[in-house]
């Protein structure tokens, strides 16, 4: 089993920045790919930013690069979400998720989910 705790979302105005955080812990080494999603009112989840492997590579949502950053600290088995220019069209719920191997299958873990709003 994997935890997931995010913290970090709140009310900003637009032009402004968050910072996510998201701790883990449990099976950390059967991670394999890490991420954030967020599921706005009325609209499927989807991929913000990922990050997997020792390299750290990361990728982004057109709607978000050069804006979003994804990074991990392994020492402290955390990952962040650093957020600048926050638009309202970025308002949602914003899950921490985590891809782990679990007997050869991939098993996907989430948090709780943080909200971010961004007024106009």
């Amino acid at each position: 089993q994997v935890q997931l705790v995010e913290s970090g979302g709140g009310l900003v105005q637009a032009g402004g920045s968050l910072r996510l955080s998201c701790e883990v812990s449990g099976r950390i080494f059967s991670i394999n790919a890490m991420g954030w999603y967020r599921q706005a009112p009325g609209k499927q989840r989807e991929l913000v930013a990922g990050i997997r492997g020792r390299g750290g590579r990361t990728n982004y949502a057109d709607s978000v690069k050069g804006r979003f950053t994804i990074s991990r600290v392994a020492a402290t088995n955390t990952m962040y979400l650093q957020m600048n220019s926050l638009k309202p069209e970025d308002t949602a719920v914003y899950y921490c998720n985590a891809a782990a191997d679990h007997l050869g299958e991939q098993v996907d873990y989430w948090g709780q989910g943080t909200q971010v709003t961004v007024s106009s």
